[in-house]
């Protein structure tokens, strides 16, 4: 079945015995460390308990962009380990207050993206702003001799307790003998400063924070009683603003429909605003907007979750700048207090498929003997594969999921100037098929030059079914989750020997298979008459410029990207740069291949710049490849650029039917 790129259908090709790719088994060989034989999934219907595939994959991409001179297995393991350990740690003591074993048993809801435990706290000493609590009040008093609260507060992931200052805005929540904030209350809280322990003596220690939200239990007897007491008097239909203004206070209690991404450039202000799409029992919406540091208080919250207000802050549309058909919208005031219902955690078994059988990660999968996992599902019915512990492969995906992690090559690259914003297709493939996918930008294409044979891997895709039944995968730049590494460019690569292995070049001639390409070569004669090419290409995205466009304007006047489809500013010297184009004879001990090259790796090969070059005189610049030494070895990436059916998309860039090897990346030897 092939589809267009509008379509996104699912592309079937042949099954290809694949070879083994190094850095998918460093993958498994990692997950393998990290989770011991005894800590595996040995039920088949139980939920994964080791990291997930896309976790070690991300993790590891991470740890190679952030050191572009190469790193070791044990680099990559001490990272992968510490991360995974902070992220799960069990506690440093094996004593756990009894209170929060037995609220453990019904814990049934989802952890929080920026959750930290109480055990990382007192290893790190430290606390970010942004990082959430989601903790159990152990214990409720007054320091003796004063009036302040202190609260000790525990998690379900750690042996340690600590304290925090309550802040006084909580005060009536405790004060009574059945006040809310007791022993026992779950809470959730961020915004918090930590004050760390002074030299031989106290304990770590949190400050105040307006910051907290209270959680509620529905099945509870006590929670569905203070539910009915408070909030069931008043619904979005019954608010007015002029009795607001007259002194009216409100309680209201809705489910969160949307939260709406971090908004940072306002025409009258310069705070951040987040706004939050309410709708509450009989289907009216209202906007809750936070602003400023108040944004964080979006991170204790998610979509599905019933949100109680207490004394919510009413402000007319026109004061907050808000568009929209209602007359006002709520507020995080100074008297207003948070309640949270969160939606349980809805599961789905998932079989694994038989592609797991024939792929790699197939020998992890053996040892356990695992036919399928458990994943949790969101509000709207989608699988999230987050935590799936295995590659997910093309003819896996499935209607309804998120959290999806390909690892694949681009076969093809279209724009699509009829989406609303910046919407560019990709078809990637794996060795099990091919797939499009659709990828919206912010604002404009921010990855930087992606080629044909580039092999990538991306996280936080989407995918369902349109109503033509075909699979749409999409991925959206704002997402948090959401990351496109371009492998074949990544630096890394050439200097880890962990995550590649050499080959030959008349090895990779005859692959089929998706692969990063790394091999040891001596460079031979470049090709057209020994001259070397400079052209124009457009710094966001690595493509050449129209060489009509570029020559009627003698980089003056206006530039087109035609990739992009946009008119490019030369004049600001930062969108248009010089760039090398070059053919090139590479050779090892055994065959010979013709390649081409731009960018970095042009650079690398030839040791000089564009504009160094460009600098040179003419009668230099002509002799200048003679200059170079011959059979000079390096190390080199290359994609195979031309050996697909390419369609009516965009060309290899190279323009030449002469070849179809790229050096995406060079590093001499």
């Amino acid at each position: 079945m092939i589809g267009d790129a509008n379509g996104s259908s699912l592309i079937e090709i042949d099954d290809q015995e694949e070879v083994e790719d190094p850095f998918l088994a460093f993958i498994e060989y990692a997950r393998a460390v990290i989770s011991p034989e005894d800590d595996r999934i040995e039920d088949p219907t139980t939920e994964a308990s080791g990291p997930g595939w896309g976790w070690i994959a991300s993790r590891i991409l991470k740890t190679c962009t952030a050191y572009s001179s190469g790193v070791t297995a044990a680099i990559l393991l001490s990272d992968l380990s510490q991360a995974w350990h902070e992220q799960n740690k069990p506690g440093m003591s094996k004593k756990k207050p009894e209170l929060i074993d037995q609220l453990k048993k019904s814990h049934r809801r989802r952890r929080l993206a920026n959750t930290v435990t109480i055990d990382s706290i007192h290893e790190k000493n430290f606390l970010s702003m942004n990082s959430v609590l989601e903790a159990v009040i152990v214990n409720a008093d007054v320091l003796p001799g004063t009036n302040i609260f202190m609260l000790t507060l525990g998690d379900f992931w750690s042996s340690n307790t600590i304290d925090l200052y309550l802040h006084r805005r909580y005060y009536e929540l405790v004060e009574t003998a059945n006040g809310i904030l007791r022993k026992g209350r779950e809470v959730l809280i961020t915004g918090c400063y930590l004050r760390t322990a002074r030299e031989g003596c106290g304990t770590p220690r949190l400050l105040p924070t307006e910051y907290l939200v209270i959680l509620l239990d529905e099945d509870a007897d006590d929670d569905t009683i203070l539910i009915g007491t408070l909030f069931y008097s008043d619904t979005f239909s019954s608010v007015s603003l002029d009795a607001f203004n007259n002194g009216t206070s409100y309680s209201l209690y809705a489910r969160i429909e949307s939260i709406g991404p971090l908004e940072s450039e306002l025409e009258f202000s310069t705070a951040h605003r987040r706004q939050i799409s309410l709708v509450d029992c009989d289907g009216v919406r209202l906007k809750f907007i936070l602003w400023g540091e108040q944004v964080i208080l979006a991170n204790l919250m998610s979509v599905g979750t019933t949100l109680g207000l207490e004394r919510p802050y009413i402000s007319s549309l026109d004061v907050s700048a808000i568009e929209g058909k209602d007359e006002f919208c709520l507020e995080y005031g100074s008297a207003t207090h948070l309640y949270l219902v969160p939606s349980i955690l809805q599961e789905e078994r998932v079989c694994v498929s038989l592609t797991q059988n024939q792929c790699q990660g197939s020998k992890l999968l053996g040892s356990v003997g695992v036919s399928q996992v458990t994943l949790p599902r969101d509000a709207e019915g989608s699988i999230d594969f987050s935590n799936y512990p295995f590659r997910t492969n093309i003819t896996d995906i499935r209607d309804k999921t998120t959290g999806i992690s390909l690892y694949g090559v681009v076969t093809e690259i279209l724009s699509d100037p009829n989406a609303r914003g910046v919407v560019f297709s990709l078809k990637i493939e794996d060795a099990t098929g091919a797939i499009w996918a659709k990828l919206h930008f912010t604002s404009t294409w921010s990855l930087g030059r992606v080629g044909h044979g580039h092999v990538v891997y991306v996280s936080g895709l989407s995918c369902k079914t349109t109503n033509d039944c075909r699979l749409e995968v999409l991925w959206y730049e704002k997402d948090e989750k959401a990351t496109f590494i371009n492998l074949s460019c990544l630096p890394a690569f050439l200097a880890s020997s962990c995550l590649h292995r050499i080959s030959t070049l008349s090895q990779i001639s005859k692959q089929r298979n998706p692969a990063i390409n790394i091999c040891r070569v001596k460079l031979g004669e470049i090709g057209q008459c020994q001259n070397i090419h400079t052209r124009l290409s457009h710094s966001v995205c690595g493509q050449f410029i129209d060489e009509e466009s570029s020559s009627s304007s003698s980089h003056g006047g206006n530039l087109h990207c035609s990739f992009c489809r946009v008119s490019c500013n030369s004049r600001a010297g930062s969108e248009v740069v010089r760039s090398f184009h070059i053919m090139i004879t590479l050779a090892d001990e055994e065959t010979k291949l013709y390649v081409w090259c731009t960018g970095q790796s042009a650079s690398a090969i030839l040791q000089i710049s564009p504009d160094e070059f460009c600098e040179l005189p003419e009668d230099d610049q002509l002799i200048y490849p003679s200059s170079l030494e011959n059979n000079e070895w390096f190390l080199v990436t290359l994609a195979n650029s031309g050996s697909r059916n390419l369609g009516s998309g965009h060309r290899p860039s190279h323009e030449t039917e002469a070849t179809c090897w790229e050096i995406t990346r060079a590093l001499k030897i």
